[in-house]
């Protein structure tokens, strides 16, 4: 036993018992939680109104979170213990949780839903699943498609412990790799308004005037002489609402399955009297062409509207996507985010996106795209704060959009019509391409706080022309007509690249997802903005040697180069001439906490260009969580096989393929003679391991 009284207790996860319901497991990182000193959260289990609830427990009730059927109370802090403690021992109530915030994230509430999920190693049984869950007090709720012995369960109410607790305890165990709690937070549009009205759809094509540089458009009417979408291609726009009665949102069979989470039907209309932020990005996407009103980039399109329901959690990312996938969706268009500062994504939602696509399109994939976010920041970095609105902000600030850095997404930035960095524009390294869109003060909306700028303020004068697109009818939208001119953010910018995205598939639907990426970044137009960023100082608007900025990503896109690259790619079908396959068996040991890491070799002699791939890796390590795995060409050019999403497990004996990591359709077509590497980096101390061997087999055509 041991007898140090200083040393405090511990879970067999290594952290201290005082600290179990202050850590959340999430995408393979710990996030330290504070709680909300005057809310909690509570879920009935009969139709017993909030006014009751609220009298039982001395509180106020606030809002209802529809994602989990969870009603918010607040009450004075001096009550809040006692108050959890009357919801959970009333027979009323289903579940009771406190409120939480991630520390260093502005404020921003977390709410904790009733349902875990557990990945186990793939040498546990179904019976030795069920015991551990029985322990627990969980019940099974659903396997989780495209993630090998993985539930989801819920906790009942023979749980002795909160679900945050019962995670950490889980993750201690030797047949859990990881375990989750599901979170609920808000999710917050991309949306970012600027006056004056400018009544024309610039973007789409101009000759020049006011606020025009040349090319600061898309080039999409030479692009309509090819093809101007089909009904085969559906457009999934996912966002709060849509006014489906909006005339070009008319026509025969433009609207398909049409999903509403929010109000838990099929009519993903809008409040009365909220503007519709669905509405403007939809129209720009897939405005009908009728004769009235706009013309969306890919107005032949079919259009499928999903509403959200203003949280975000497992579930709601399951229900968005996997809809999707069974109705047909070939491009998904996501102008939002988690309302948060630093937000990795759960192993469920990262699954159901990698989900959409790899099996969307009957195989081929759905093509997803993510707005970068208006707060000029990076998507996945680290700036120091000062200045922000009550310090919402303040210090080393480490920035992550789990959604626009997910591998599988396009994520979108936006231009000015003058061809320059939008002032608004998150930024980073994985941007894949920019779009045009309005300019704006940059800023961001916090639970805390509402909508605040961005700091330090930018002082000079922002030129740029706004968006015009369709608005909710009538006075209840952003203007009091039915369109509106001053639309704008990477909202705006996203839908512009999923109608394009649109009109690829419809002239190749034969396309995969990272060839649709591929043609989207190599005919952008390398847009070039040499000044400092009148906020940070930084000067991201040129491009490094492999042809990327990260202001721009690969660069603006345009409508007639990618499309003309997708009709050109069908003329040329590729037909494999030789099949290669390579062996490298020497063992070799991975030295911890490296970033050299180690590189092993397979040379390849044989000419031509690789047509299909597949790499096959066996390694031993003590958390394999600690490595990421990398295959580099014989060009240099790089691509992540595994990130560290691999948990507590210690064996990977795996198979990449086109199929299951799309990623690996980067290699495709370029020159297969030379070195091929396989590099893993330790990215963290304590743990150590071994490459034990890998193979490499390659499809060549001449």
């Amino acid at each position: 036993m041991n007898t140090n009284t200083n040393r405090p207790e511990k879970s067999s996860s290594g952290i201290p018992d005082s600290s179990l319901g202050l850590i959340i497991q999430r995408g393979g990182e710990e996030l330290i939680l504070e709680k909300i000193s005057d809310r909690f959260t509570v879920r009935s289990k009969f139709n017993i109104s909030t006014r009751e609830l609220a009298q039982n427990f001395l509180g106020s009730w606030r809002s209802t979170i529809p994602t989990s059927r969870l009603e918010l109370f607040r009450v004075a802090p001096s009550s809040l213990e006692m108050a959890m403690s009357q919801a959970r021992s009333s027979k009323n109530v289903a579940f009771a949780s406190h409120v939480y915030q991630i520390k260093g994230n502005c404020g921003n509430k977390v709410y904790l839903g009733d349902q875990i999920t557990i990945e186990f190693d793939m040498r546990v049984d179904s019976a030795r699943i069920n015991t551990i869950a029985a322990k627990f007090g969980l019940i099974l709720y659903k396997a989780i498609d495209g993630l090998p012995n993985t539930f989801a369960f819920k906790v009942s109410e023979q749980a002795t412990q909160n679900p945050i607790k019962i995670t950490n305890r889980l993750q201690g165990l030797p047949e859990v790799v990881a375990s989750e709690p599901n979170i609920i937070i808000h999710q917050a549009s991309y949306y970012k308004p600027r006056d004056p009205l400018y009544f024309q759809q610039w973007y789409l094509n101009h000759n020049g005037g006011n606020q025009l540089a040349y090319g600061s458009h898309i080039s999409v009417e030479k692009a309509w002489d090819i093809t101007r979408g089909v009904r085969s291609v559906t457009v999934a726009v996912v966002d709060d609402s849509f006014d489906l009665n909006h005339p070009d949102f008319m026509g025969s069979g433009k609207i398909v399955a049409p999903l509403d989470l929010k109000d838990k039907d099929f009519l993903p209309m809008p409040a009365q009297k909220q503007p519709s932020h669905g509405t403007a990005c939809a129209g720009i996407a897939i405005a009908e062409e009728n004769g009235t009103g706009i013309s969306g980039i890919a107005p032949g399109c079919a259009f499928m509207p999903i509403r959200t329901s203003g949280f975000l959690d497992d579930e709601s990312i399951e229900a968005i996507f996997d809809w999707a996938i069974e109705k047909g969706a070939s491009v998904i268009s996501c102008s939002w985010g988690a309302s948060a500062v630093y937000f990795p994504l759960s192993l469920r939602q990262r699954a159901a996106i990698t989900r959409a696509a790899t099996k969307g399109r009957n195989g081929l994939g759905c093509i997803i795209l993510f707005a970068a976010g208006n707060a000029n920041r990076p998507i996945n970095g680290t700036v120091y704060e000062r200045g922000w609105v009550k310090n919402i902000v303040a210090g080393k600030t480490r920035w992550l959009s789990g959604f626009a850095v997910h591998p599988d997404a396009i994520a979108v930035s936006a231009s000015t019509s003058l061809n320059k960095k939008a002032a608004y524009s998150n930024w980073g390294t994985n941007i894949s391409l920019c779009a045009p869109s309005n300019n704006a003060q940059p800023g961001m909306w916090f639970e805390q706080t509402g909508f605040v700028y961005s700091q330090p303020a930018i002082a000079a004068s922002l030129p740029g022309k706004g968006m015009f697109t369709t608005d909710q009818l009538g006075a209840a939208g952003y203007t009091k007509g039915d369109f509106t001119a001053y639309f704008g953010g990477t909202s705006s910018a996203t839908p512009v690249v999923a109608g394009v995205a649109a009109l690829i598939l419809s002239v190749n639907p034969d396309l995969t997802v990272v060839q649709v990426k591929r043609i989207l970044e190599e005919t952008a137009d390398k847009i070039v903005d040499l000044e400092a960023d009148a906020q940070l100082g930084l000067r991201y608007g040129s491009y490094d040697d492999n042809g990327h900025s990260k202001w721009f990503g690969y660069g603006k896109v345009n409508a007639l180069s990618a499309v003309k690259a997708a009709q050109k790619l069908r003329a040329n079908a590729i037909v494999p001439t030789k099949f290669i396959e390579g062996r490298n068996n020497a063992v070799l040991s991975i030295p911890d906490n490296d970033k050299q890491g180690i590189k092993s070799r397979i040379n390849v002699a044989a000419n031509g260009n690789v047509s299909d791939i597949q790499v096959s890796v066996n390694i031993t390590h003590e958390f394999l969580s600690d490595l990421e795995i990398y295959l580099i060409a014989p060009n240099n050019q790089r691509v992540l096989l595994q990130s560290r999403t691999l948990g507590r497990r210690q064996d990977l004996l795996t198979t990449y393929c086109v199929q299951t990591h799309p990623v690996l359709e980067n290699l495709l077509n370029q020159s297969a003679k030379g070195n091929w590497q396989l590099w893993v980096v330790d990215t963290a101390p304590q743990d150590v391991g071994k490459l034990k061997n890998w193979e490499l087999a390659l499809s060549i055509h001449s």
